[in-house]
Parts: structure tokens; sequence; C-alpha cells
């Protein structure tokens, strides 16, 4: 196993707790990819409501890798307040231990907290989908600026070279 690693973070998400997109963000791809990116955070949502209704009773935020479409591993991650995180990694040949993915998502759901700290901040209606939800989810709102900004920092910071112990 090599000294250092990487984690290339894809695509996030961050998924309402009435299952729809709140933002979808992709990193480093074509225009085209968007749409792809959204049918990994649409297809993650179904995986991610089967593991949630066969465990109700399970604590843990972290859910693992929920499948591997192309050349993208899929994980997910639920918060306290029941949204939840979708992030596509980057297939690659090196094993990537859980921690590591974990102290991604709590990076990322640091950040999405951190965003929602911010007083101008309207997030989407709880009472659905909403046209102007629609630019948001697209990402082209300047509601979720402030969260884009960190994410791509959060991407920045995980693909870099994370030092593992040697074993």
């Amino acid at each position: 196993m090599s000294e250092k690693e990487r984690i290339a973070l894809r695509a996030v998400a961050y998924i309402s707790p009435q299952n729809y997109p709140m933002l979808v963000k992709s990193f480093g791809t074509k225009q085209e990819d968007e749409l792809k990116y959204h049918y990994i955070a649409h297809t993650a949502l179904d995986v991610i409501e089967e593991r949630i209704n066969s465990n109700p009773k399970a604590v843990e935020c972290f859910l693992g890798m929920l499948y591997v479409l192309e050349d993208v591993a899929v994980y997910g991650y639920i918060t306290p307040t029941r949204v939840k995180i979708v992030a596509a990694i980057d297939q690659t040949d090196e094993f990537i231990k859980d921690a590591d993915i974990i102290l991604l998502f709590k990076a990322l759901h640091g950040a999405y907290h951190d965003a929602l700290q911010d007083p101008f901040l309207q997030g989407p209606s709880s009472q659905g989908l909403r046209t102007e939800d629609l630019a948001q989810m697209m990402g082209r709102d300047d509601k979720w600026k402030g969260l884009r900004r960190l994410l791509d920092k959060v991407a920045l910071a995980a693909s870099r070279h994370i030092p593992t112990p040697s074993g």
C-alpha cells in the first residue's frame, strides 16, 4: 500500500429530509457530466432509504459505500437532522479507508453547518420543491454561494495527499 492516499471528490449532493436535492456540486467536470451527478444523487437516495428502513434504530451517520457506477464510488452520510450527503469519489486502484471517507463527510457536514449560519440564507421550502429551488439544485443560485465556496476548499484539501500511518 502506498504511503499516501488522496481522495478525488468528483461531486457532492445535499438532499433534504423531504428527499429532494438542495444542492448538487461537481468538481472539475464537463457540463454534460452535471446530469450524471444528479442521477447519482437520486439513485443514492434509493439506497440510503433502503438502509435507513432496514435498521431504523441505527445511530451511525456514515452509511458507507452505497454503490459503484462507472468510474465513481458513491458514499452516503446522514446528519442528525436527516439531511443526506452523497459523495461521488473517483474510483481508483488505491484502497481508501473508511476512516478517511468519514473525515471527508465530517468536513462536508461542517461546511453545510457553517453555511447555515449565514443569516441571509433561505433554504428550500419545507412544503416541497419550488421553481426557485431548481436553480439551487443546479448550483447556480447565489443562496448557496457560501456553501459552494466551502465545498471547493474541502475538495481541494481532500485531493491533496493524506498521510496514513505505516503499517
